[in-house]
């Protein structure tokens, strides 16, 4: 099926919800069947309110809502497939990947899960069986088994012959794999080296042993990196021993980035990032009353540092001005480093021989922005209140409180990492109470001190 222009899209999806509305079942299934593909009926699923998408489900044929499902986020592939029988989980993802139906069956519960498989044929069972067994974040949770192997000492004419006569070759097909007599990977033959190279040499003469075999268990955003960085559009998977047990193709990893894009953006709200935008009510406030619970306790920890001021507050009304600035300052500066240096963690670029350079020179950049808008402020809080003591005082707490916002900022996605906390999804909420504190008690206590 074609690849549909923006324009082209809408105009159909405009189509299916009025013949949606209007309960057109022939034009329903036209156009499910023959306009869209997978990909854009997902799409669409995905951005309607539940009742329509589960119209839209029970309209789609039952061998293309495995195809669908793939498609989908995690909670809507649970939601349909959990109220499908095992035996119709089975026919509806009869024609997916392995790969693809391991991803859909991680999301169902282990007994649902055990079901569909005891109802899948026996080599099909043992296929993603073994695919289960690795973590989804992991090498082996990407990979696919369907691929071409072959030994080193066969002529190139050899396996040109072997794949005409194939019916069924991978849809993701870029390269073939040299293994040897024990099946350990040896090497690599890409498919533009086959089709020009002499037929007569043999895979040794030309193929590619530079490429590494990955190993199973490596972690699905180490596999992403080698892949930028090598310039990769496949690369197998060993086992311990060195075993081929599949390949991971340039689509996985485009997943794989996005996925990681996604839980980034959405955890510094204190989101899943599979949150669903057309939820219902009552789903969407259990998903966000937690950390609004959490942001509601740490803004009564900033609260209380100001009321032990109380007095100054009273004295002194230009410090209830002047609190919300030194706060946003240091939150702003915060927030730049806390998302420089989660970026940096995500690429693997810190580690044990940097993380100190990086804290001194968050520290040395602090100071110096510190100390520039600290000025600036000061100048701006004389002109508004004519009081060279209380402009002193508001430069001090800018600079004191942008410094330690860099700082924290730096130090804390290290320090969460180490405890095994994702810095993304608390980094922000702790990040926010230390401005707020440091800023809110550096204020009051120099004006406490120096101005009454």
């Amino acid at each position: 099926m074609a690849v549909l222009e923006q324009q082209q899209f809408q105009q159909l999806r405009q189509q299916l919800l009025e013949a949606l509305d209007g309960q057109d079942l022939p034009e329903i299934e036209s156009i499910l069947t023959e306009e869209l593909d997978a990909v854009d009926i997902a799409h669409i699923i995905e951005s309607t309110p539940d009742r329509v998408r589960k119209d839209l489900w029970q309209f789609l044929p039952e061998n293309l809502k495995g195809e669908v499902a793939s498609h989908l986020g995690d909670d809507l592939q649970l939601e349909f497939l959990a109220a499908m029988s095992p035996e119709q989980v089975v026919i509806s993802t009869q024609e997916l990947d392995s790969d693809d139906l391991t991803d859909i069956l991680q999301q169902l519960p282990e007994e649902h899960r055990n079901l569909i498989l005891h109802s899948m044929e026996p080599e099909d069972r043992r296929e993603v069986e073994e695919l289960l067994a690795w973590p989804e974040d992991t090498a082996g949770g990407l990979m696919n088994p369907d691929l071409i192997r072959v030994r080193a000492n066969v002529t190139l004419d050899v396996i040109l012959r072997f794949l005409r006569r194939q019916n069924d070759l991978p849809d993701q097909f870029d390269s073939i794999f040299v293994v040897n007599r024990n099946d350990q990977y040896v090497g690599v033959l890409p498919l533009h080296v086959l089709v020009t190279a002499d037929p007569e040499s043999t895979v040794r003469e030309v193929m590619n042993s530079d490429i590494e075999g990955i190993p199973a268990n490596t972690d699905d955003m180490e596999v992403a990196q080698l892949f930028a960085k090598h310039d990769l559009l496949s690369a197998p998977v060993v086992d311990e021993s060195g075993v081929l047990l599949g390949q991971i193709t340039i689509d996985d990893i485009v997943d794989v980035i996005q996925e990681d894009a996604d839980h980034t953006v959405m955890s510094m709200a204190g989101l899943d990032e599979d949150a669903d935008t057309f939820a219902p009510v009552m789903k969407s406030v259990r998903s966000r009353a937690i950390w609004l619970g959490i942001n509601l306790l740490t803004a009564f920890i900033a609260a209380m540092v100001i009321l032990s001021f109380e007095e100054a507050i009273a004295v002194i009304t230009a410090l209830a001005v002047l609190n919300p600035v030194v706060a946003s300052m240091g939150g702003v500066a915060g927030s730049q480093t806390l998302t420089l240096v989660i970026r940096a963690q995500a690429m693997n670029q810190v580690n044990s021989g940097n993380f100190r350079w990086l804290l001194g020179r968050e520290m040395a950049v602090g100071a110096i922005n510190g100390a520039l808008w600290a000025l600036v402020t000061a100048t701006i809080a004389y002109l508004l209140f004519f009081n060279l003591g209380l402009s002193v005082v508001v430069g001090i707490a800018i600079f004191v409180n942008v410094t330690i916002a860099k700082l924290s900022g730096a130090a804390l996605p290290i320090l969460l990492k180490y405890w095994d906390i994702d810095p993304a999804l608390s980094g922000s909420v702790i990040l926010t109470t230390v401005t707020d504190a440091v800023g809110f008690f550096t204020l009051l206590g120099l004006a406490s001190w120096y101005l009454l």
